[in-house]
């Protein structure tokens, strides 16, 4: 048979390749190290200053006692008459300090913030991990208007893989069915390549950031 066609000669090249195996020449390439170059500056640091470039809204809080000083702080200048919450920890800690919740699924589609805790904070990314495995679900990362992120100091990761080797080792093979990572507020420029805000999910995005690793 006469090999003429451009597809007959690429097989015939695929087949020879497989039966004369070579060599890998790049025997000594390092596959573990990271391609990234460590970061100067310390993950809170890294983690804020990526936050800010894609538009959220960061706060540091020494302490819960600040979170909650700070969270008024940022009621008052909305003038949210309310947050919902629907973590049962988060909200036992809103109601000790006086903060007005909602909570009911009557109240969901009628919220103008809400307040979430997450898994990780990815530190290179600027990014928050969160997942169905808590309380708030699926609902409370993409419907609110202005979602409410609490995390601490020690939910901090270099990188996405550290984010999901902490997933692994947290929950096992029993890992949540939900896990997305969040990158600022929703946005999308498809129509006439205007930037548009809150197409798909939250216009703002804010992180409290609680540190859990400085005595105080």
């Amino acid at each position: 048979m006469d090999e003429t066609t451009s597809r007959e000669k690429v097989l015939k090249s695929v087949r020879n390749a497989l039966i004369s195996k070579l060599d890998n020449p790049y025997q000594d390439v390092d596959f573990e190290s990271s391609v990234f170059t460590k970061a100067g500056d310390s993950p809170e640091i890294v983690f804020a200053q990526e936050f800010i470039k894609v538009s959220g809204q960061f706060v540091y809080c020494s302490d819960d006692a600040e979170f909650a000083v700070m969270l008024c702080s940022v009621m008052k200048e909305k003038e949210w008459n309310s947050i919902h919450c629907i973590d049962d920890k988060l909200k036992i800690f809103l109601m000790q300090a006086g903060i007005n919740i909602t909570s009911d699924e009557a109240d969901f589609e009628h919220m103008q913030a809400g307040l979430t805790r997450c898994e990780y904070l990815i530190a290179r990314l600027g990014s928050i991990m969160v997942s169905s495995a808590h309380a708030s679900g699926r609902r409370m990362n993409a419907f609110p208007e202005t979602h409410l992120v609490y995390a601490r100091a020690s939910q901090l990761v270099p990188d996405l893989k550290d984010a999901l080797k902490g997933m692994k080792s947290k929950y096992d093979s029993n890992l949540p069915s939900m896990i997305s990572v969040i990158t600022g507020p929703s946005r999308t420029a498809d129509i006439e390549k205007t930037l548009v805000m809150g197409a798909h999910g939250p216009k703002e995005l804010y992180v409290f950031l609680v540190d859990d690793q400085t005595p105080h």
